[in-house]
């Protein structure tokens, strides 16, 4: 049995949308503060849900072009976090490094400002299978861009 492109897409986009959801919720209901390179991995699902919609309503697969390039984005940014975390390479200076980038000299001496601790990219704060967040976000979205090719490629 074949899968029609619209289902494959909506799969797609439903798979997007679940891992925004998920990240959200470890963020809001499991009080996980996300660090830069976990804020930049959502972006992609966000374009690929949009992209979604959008082909979705028009029916015009060739939009799922754009999403797999979406997904594949996503699963690189992932790749890199992983990397960082597990120290394999250097990561963005204003996560791995304690940066204080834009907090005022006032600021941190204020005792009355609440100056929300710094969220390093370089610390895995939670795993499944020895597997991180991100690394979970790399593998899932790899999944996502094989679906997305299948619906551009399916008649």
């Amino acid at each position: 049995m074949s899968l029609s492109s619209r289902t494959l897409i909506l799969a797609a986009t439903l798979g997007s949308a679940a891992l925004l959801a998920g990240a959200f919720a470890f963020q809001h209901i499991g009080g996980l503060a996300p660090c830069p390179l976990c804020l930049w991995q959502r972006w992609p699902h966000a374009a690929a849900v949009v992209i979604g919609l959008v082909a979705v309503l028009t029916g015009w697969r060739g939009l799922a072009w754009l999403g797999a390039l979406a997904a594949l984005a996503t699963a690189g940014i992932g790749i890199f976090h992983v990397g960082v975390e597990q120290l394999w390479w250097e990561g963005l200076a204003a996560c791995t490094a304690g940066s204080i980038e834009g907090i005022s000299a006032a600021d941190l001496l204020d005792p009355s400002k609440d100056v929300a601790p710094i969220v390093r990219c370089d610390e895995i704060p939670w795993q499944l299978l020895g597997i991180s967040m991100a690394g979970w976000n790399a593998i899932l979205s790899l999944i996502l861009a094989g679906i997305w090719v299948k619906a551009a490629r399916t008649a």
